[in-house]
């Protein structure tokens, strides 16, 4: 058997494994376990069952990081992942289309993505820029980006670039790039016509007291008192009153049981230089009011938004209805989040600004920017979003449904290496020095690479833990060794013996070389060349959060030795280290786990 046949079994047992724990788990209400797995695996692998000790430890962490899904999540998970051939697991592979859009004309459909320039975009963007996106080329039709900066105090240049590097990254090309704030002027002579025309008025009221008030549905005296006057408009409009001492308030119904009409803010006095107009103005209308008037100047036929905006589409109607302006239909889908990795600013910043993330491109963070570092395709996050399809079902997917979509496109070209963690010594008596030549992929013609052996190598601690004296095992795409001895660290003439002196090895094993053939009852190991090492480490991503609490744990490092090859690889390069996973070159010594 050649080299590549093992590593393409070795890549079919850990999805065989993966599938019997989630069907397991889904079986028995999403706690799978690990002896019923056991079994399923060797029944449908009987040439397994001489290899089971080595699996069980890979067995059982599967167990145990599946079982940290809901039985929903394991579902969902289980559809996108099914390798059983059926025709419900090849229908579940399709993308789910979009439906049609209402009334909408070839030619002419207009959607628009308006992120607010106050973080970096995350995976909720990604969806609703893909969705806006797609709808606008299946309909011929054209994608505005418009940068809702309407709010000096949050908004950075560094973020406008990095919505623009992030949809660049996606391959999402908008039609028009505008910003809210370059209508700023022609949005407050809508305000003062809203004021003049009775639509709104001005409020003095102290902020506590208009929350209280819209509790209980009451208007204040601002509404009944007369604040349409030119003189008013002007001091306001003019940007001469405090920050705090008025508001434009819509005048809405202050019995409305849907608390977006009760008489909300439309515009405000904000002090803050502005990152594209400067100080040149204190009056920022509120997102609630730029956005009608914005989406219905800019002839967007079909405002795409998340749910979370239900609520307000009867707000932005009326505003039109007041300004006697031209109405887009209003369309709403599910935000796009994952268990225990925030999207929202509020989480991410304070992680950020306390130094307990590295930035917003920590590979723990949902953002693309993180994503893009740790390994993800903009293709798979792309296709992974249509297949969540157009719903308002607030289901969160479980993270792995990504890591199935982008393992089917890095798969084929991610060369494979060695990498071998906590590394203990082996040393093979009649082994001689000799150049090997190992292909860098199993299935696809990804070159190859030299490397000089000679005695000593470096394997997994976890390997060599488990070997007992007389057992021969394949290193992999080498040859076979059986364990004669085990050297303690302690030994007088351990230095003697192996030509090496690392005190953080419990011990030394020996082996002697024993052959090429290999047997299917045979343990396969990786190996590094210890004249071919370079002292490596892989950074892991967790969970970021256990319930609302930050885990201090997310972010755990390997350390060990790979091939020195690895070195040569450019910052970005996916790889698969074999019997880990894949992962994304981060530096010269460093990669950035991706996922199995």
């Amino acid at each position: 058997m050649s080299s590549s046949s093992y590593s393409s079994k070795d890549e079919d047992v850990d999805s065989i494994i993966r599938q019997a724990v989630l069907k397991n788990a889904v079986q028995h209400d999403g706690k799978a376990k690990s002896d019923n797995v056991i079994s399923k695996v060797i029944a449908q692998r009987p040439n397994l069952r001489n290899q089971i000790k080595s699996l069980v430890p890979q067995i059982r962490q599967a167990v145990e990081e599946l079982n940290h899904l809901t039985l929903a999540q394991q579902k969902e998970l289980l559809a996108h992942t099914s390798t059983d051939g059926t025709e419900a697991s090849k229908e579940n592979e399709k993308v789910r289309l979009l439906p049609s859009l209402p009334d909408a004309q070839m030619g002419r459909v207009v959607t628009r993505f308006p992120p607010e320039p106050n973080g970096y975009p995350h995976i909720g963007h990604a969806k609703a820029a893909i969705i806006d996106e797609e709808y606008a080329r299946l309909y011929n039709g054209k994608l505005i980006l418009r940068f809702d900066d309407t709010n000096p105090l949050n908004e950075k240049i560094e973020y406008y670039e990095a919505i623009n590097d992030g949809l660049h990254w996606l391959g999402v090309v908008p039609d028009i790039v505008k910003n809210t704030s370059d209508d700023i002027t022609l949005l407050c002579d809508y305000g003062k016509k809203l004021v003049e025309t009775g639509g709104a008025y001005i409020c003095s009221c102290s902020q506590t007291r208009i929350r209280e008030m819209r509790a209980k549905g009451i208007p204040c005296e601002c509404r009944s008192v007369s604040s349409e006057s030119k003189e008013k408009l002007r001091t306001f409009f003019d940007g001469s009153v405090e920050p705090n001492s008025a508001i434009i308030r819509f005048k809405g119904n202050m019995a409305d049981t849907n608390t977006a009409m009760r008489d909300p803010t439309l515009f405000r006095i904000i002090d803050g230089q502005h990152p594209k107009l400067g100080g040149s103005n204190r009056v920022w209308p509120t997102y609630d009011f730029a956005a009608p008037v914005e989406d219905s100047l800019d002839g967007v036929t079909h405002a795409l938004r998340t749910k979370e905006y239900e609520l307000r589409n009867a707000l932005y109607y009326a505003i039109l209805d007041k300004l006697l302006l031209r109405k887009p239909i209003l369309l709403e889908f599910s935000r796009l989040e994952f268990d225990c990795m925030p999207v929202s600013k509020r989480k991410i910043v304070p992680l950020i600004n306390n130094g307990l993330v590295q930035g917003w491109a920590d590979p723990r963070l949902p953002t693309l920017a993180a994503l893009r570092r740790r390994g993800f395709m903009p293709e798979a996050i792309r296709k992974f979003v249509l297949s969540l399809g157009f719903t308002l079902s607030e289901t969160k997917p479980p993270f792995e449904s990504l890591e199935a979509s982008n393992r089917k496109i890095i798969d084929p070209t991610s060369i494979r290496l060695f990498f071998v963690k906590n590394p203990t010594i082996l040393m093979v008596k009649n082994a001689h020095l000799q150049e090997v030549i190992l292909n860098n992929h199993p299935n696809f013609d990804l070159g190859h690479r030299r490397i000089e052996v000679s005695s000593l190598f470096y394997i997994d601690e976890n390997d060599a833990i488990s070997m007992e004296i007389g057992e021969e095992v394949r290193l992999m795409e080498l040859y076979n060794v059986t364990i004669r001895d085990a050297v303690p660290e302690t030994q007088p003439n351990r230095v003697e013996i192996c030509g090496t002196n690392s005190a953080r090895n419990e011990r030394v094993l020996i082996a002697e070389r024993t052959g090429e053939i290999i047997s299917h009852n045979m343990r396969k190991i990786q190996w590094v060349a210890k004249n071919d090492a370079l002292p490596y480490h892989v950074l892991v991503p967790r969970q970021l959060y256990n319930g609302e609490n930050f885990n201090s744990n997310s972010l755990e490092c390997f350390q060990g030795y790979a091939e020195s090859f690895i070195g040569s690889l450019s910052k970005g390069t996916i790889i698969q280290l074999v019997r880990f996973g894949f992962c994304s070159i981060n530096d010269d010594n460093t990669a950035i786990f991706t996922h199995r």
